[in-house]
């Protein structure tokens, strides 16, 4: 699961995977790699080159170094970890595994948990040293213990999936799953294998199932993939194998909590096409705490990664902790009717390796006549990796089952995912493969509009039918530099050497407004910056802000012209400077024949 928690009033900080656009806006900052080097990797410090020619040497130094950082950044974001030395003995502190963990092992142990750690993404050193069987915290609200369930709930399957995972967290997962769910109501435990090559995947782990299964033959049972084919295509594997009325599909690195199945299997009785999420704590990856985390619903943003919400108003009025949260999409993990799941479309198996299934799951299930839960009384404890083994470029899979989900589900709306992901609408470039049958299966379905979705289930997803150009953008006096909006908390925007991530992600309004950094994604979220004359002075303020004060936020710009101030009519110019990073600084001045030009247009003023 890759989900953000944000900070709000009434949801604590958690963030289980730091945003991208959090990490690229640090892109063009100094301290990016000391912050990295912290919190992951250490960054090797950049080799002197030989003097060039002044222009072309100090271009091509640019280059390298953004080239070097948006490597790191990368790195960052699919969580990706270098090789460990066997002799770097600096790099134990380096690490974040031993951060608040390990201190007192000698250093041939550090090194061995160290290698793991890099192999599997947590702490499988620790993992292997713990009980299978060790006791959870019961995290549930106080309500839950009181309630009772009708006695005749439906059998379930659960499905773990994994590719290299540690023997110890797997057996753990089942141990707990076993533990902790009434023998009456579990009737099997499939796990799929998605091609893994750690040999002790292979006969250790059917031996430990074997030994299992004496007393329950075929109790578990084993599903390996003879190629890698990704999550997606693997819960589809374990939903296949599965005979129970209801399926489970979960990581194969979760603890389950006491009473976690009753309320999942009662909701679902009672209206077999509801989808269920348990709500989650935190594993932690380097000392296996438990960490509790709030109660949350599950959305996404504009690029369709998946992240947890602020639970609705409607909830918070009924004053019981206990209820069901009604909850846009889905986080990945989740129980299903296993016949429901069948007659709605099970997973697109059209994605490819890992992420965005779950957000199309959440839409479809809405638009087409079911309805999502997360439920408070059933609680699971997920460990949150470090890195993960499914790719080494999981943004890029991403961004294309996020186009696939916008071309099918998304209508008009289909504009945002591509504007958010700053590529062109038409002849985008990426390959989304065939979506013949996912369009048949919505007309078949007879599904609502995704208009309809936002205004009845994600009322608090911000819409931006207002745009009419995005992508970057470029003065005609220095082409390869795009306004970017600077280290984030300065505020002031500036020239950077074009990459086209998220810091110069540009939109321009139909009422003349220029927003500059991430999409907002949602009315919880912080608003937009808009470009703002503050006394002569480019500055980005958060439009709702500069709007209520009258600031001087609107522009005029037409292809290949002029960015001019409405009110102060000043024009947004480039100034040699010979101080800056790279010759240019951006300011406001008297319109000369400068001339600007945006990626893409969707339509004129």
């Amino acid at each position: 699961m890759v989900c953000n928690r944000k900070t709000k009033t009434l949801v604590s900080t958690c963030v289980i995977l730091s945003g991208m656009t959090n990490i690229v806006c640090l892109l063009y900052v100094g301290w990016v790699t000391n912050y990295i080097a912290n919190v992951y990797v250490k960054v090797q410090e950049p080799i002197p080159e030989k003097q060039l020619e002044e222009d072309k040497g100090e271009t091509l130094r640019i280059i390298e170094r953004l080239d070097r950082l948006e490597s790191v950044v990368n790195q960052h974001i699919q969580e990706t970890p270098q090789k460990v030395e066997e002799n770097a003995a600096e790099s134990f502190t380096d690490s974040s595994l031993f951060a608040h963990w390990g201190q007192e092992l000698s250093p041939e142990n550090k090194r061995t948990a160290l290698k793991k750690f890099q192999y599997y993404g947590y702490n499988a050193y620790l993992s292997e040293r713990l009980s299978l069987d060790r006791p959870l915290p019961d995290l549930r609200p106080d309500g839950c213990r009181n309630i009772t369930y009708p006695a005749n709930l439906p059998q379930l399957s659960i499905v773990f999936i994994f590719v290299n995972e540690a023997p110890s967290v797997i057996l753990r997962s089942i141990h707990s799953a076993i533990n902790r769910t009434p023998a009456d109501l579990l009737k099997e435990i499939i796990l799929v294998d998605d091609c893994s090559n750690n040999e002790e995947l292979k006969e250790k782990l059917k031996t430990s199932v074997e030994e299992m299964n004496i007393q329950r033959p075929g109790f578990i049972k084993i599903v390996r993939h003879a190629k890698q084919e990704g999550l997606i295509r693997s819960r589809v594997s374990g939903w296949r194998a599965a005979t129970a009325p209801v399926v489970a599909l979960f990581d194969a690195h979760v603890e389950f909590s006491e009473g976690w199945a009753e309320p999942v299997l009662a909701r679902i009785k009672e209206d077999r096409t509801r989808i269920i999420s348990p709500s989650f704590d935190n594993i932690k990856y380097d000392n296996f705490e438990i960490e509790e985390y709030p109660l949350s619903a599950q959305g996404f943003d504009w690029e369709l990664w998946c992240r947890y919400l602020n639970p609705p108003k409607s909830w918070w009025y009924l004053r019981n902790s206990t209820a069901p949260i009604r909850s846009p999409a889905l986080i990945g993990c989740f129980v299903v009717d296993r016949l429901y799941f069948e007659e709605i479309g099970l997973l697109d198996e059209g994605m490819e390796i890992y992420g965005g299934e779950n957000v199309e799951l959440g839409i479809r299930v809405w638009q087409c006549g079911g309805s999502v839960e997360v439920l408070p009384c059933s609680r699971i404890a997920h460990i949150e990796r470090a890195h993960k083994p499914y790719t080494e470029d999981l943004t890029a899979h991403v961004r294309r089952n996020a186009l696939r989900v916008a071309e099918v589900w998304m209508d008009e709306f289909k504009s945002h995912v591509y504007m958010a992901w700053n590529i062109p609408a038409e002849d985008s470039g990426v390959e989304i493969g065939d979506i013949t049958e996912r369009k048949a299966l919505r007309k078949k379905l007879q599904c609502k509009t995704f208009r309809w979705y936002l205004v009845n289930v994600y009322p608090d997803m911000r819409m931006y039918t207002d745009i009419i150009a995005y992508g970057v953008l470029q003065n005609s006096l220095k082409s390869d530099l795009c306004l970017d909006q600077g280290p984030d908390t300065d505020n002031i925007p500036i020239m950077y050497i074009c990459h086209g991530m998220t810091p110069q992600n540009v939109y321009i309004t139909s009422n003349q407004q220029i927003h500059v950094g991430v999409l907002s994604p949602t009315i919880d979220d912080d608003d937009n910056k808009c470009l703002v004359d503050v006394n002569s002075k480019p500055k980005l303020i958060e439009c709702s802000y500069a709007k209520a004060k009258r600031m001087k936020l609107y522009w005029q710009f037409t292809q290949g012209g002029s960015v001019q101030n409405r009110k102060s009519k000043r024009c947004l110019e480039l100034l040699e400077n010979a101080e800056n990073e790279f010759g240019f600084q951006l300011v406001l001045q008297k319109c000369s024949s400068q001339h600007w030009t945006i990626t893409n247009i969707l339509r004129d003023p």
